[in-house]
């Protein structure tokens, strides 16, 4: 039976609503790179989310630069990230919204003070604690314990490497196996099954039952041991874990 000490909960459409606003920014941004480079794309926010998402924006690039066959060059991609964390902060802060009861569940984890939270996440940090700022969640979660694959490892990188988790169960000073994460995506379960972290497969961001009810099924086939539809769920499915 494990012996649960952190919950490493992931940010986007895990705890706070923002993927839908970042994709929505993030189209605009990849049609016009993708247009200096003599590449006319018209991507809509859902169709890059259905293929990135999770990912960050240093992926997505990547990504348009192996399908459209450009390169951009080290200091222009930086360029371009910045740009796009520029963009997505401004709609973060006009309408980002918690994920529905998860202001809730992290108030009981953090009054019960049972178990430590961190936030580890593939976005820029800066977005993350913009995000959790947002929508009153940052008062949970100690600074240094947010997490970004994009800003607190050198080099940078992405989930589904899981070297964010890694990292932050290091730096934290727990094994992974102590480790409860929460994730609603393929790259990020991939991420924290392969640092060896007990994963919840997180389906409450999903607005479409057919679709929830897919990711949980890749979710879990991924390696997620618990699936949770609600964040009202959430101390059920430690328990489950705990049991195991």
């Amino acid at each position: 039976m494990p012996q649960i000490k952190e919950i490493l909960l992931d940010c986007d459409n895990t705890l706070v609503l923002s993927e839908d606003l970042a994709f929505e920014a993030l189209a605009g941004l990849v049609n016009e790179i993708n247009g200096k480079y003599n590449v006319k794309t018209d991507y809509t926010g859902p169709q890059l989310m259905t293929e990135f998402v999770g990912q960050n924006f240093r992926g997505v690039l990547k990504g348009m630069e192996s399908k459209h066959g450009y390169t951009l060059s080290e200091d222009t991609r930086e360029e371009y990230v910045k740009m796009e964390e520029d963009r997505v902060i401004a709609k973060i802060k006009e309408a980002g919204q918690p994920c529905v009861g998860a202001n809730e569940a992290l108030a009981k984890i953090y009054a019960e003070d049972k178990y430590k939270m961190a936030v580890v996440s593939s976005s820029a940090l800066r977005r993350v604690q913009v995000s959790i700022e947002k929508v009153d969640q940052a008062k949970y979660f100690k600074p240094e314990h947010v997490y970004s694959a994009a800003t607190s490892l050198n080099p940078p990188t992405s989930k589904p490497d899981p070297a964010i988790y890694l990292h932050a169960a290091k730096e934290i000073g727990v094994d992974p196996k102590q480790c409860i994460a929460v994730e609603d995506s393929k790259s990020g379960t991939l991420s924290a099954v392969r640092a060896g972290i007990w994963t919840i497969a997180y389906t409450g961001s999903y607005h479409d039952p057919s679709k929830a009810h897919e990711m949980a099924k890749t979710l879990m086939d991924l390696g997620a041991v618990v699936h949770m539809e609600h964040w009202d769920q959430f101390q059920d499915c430690i328990k489950k874990i705990e049991a195991m």
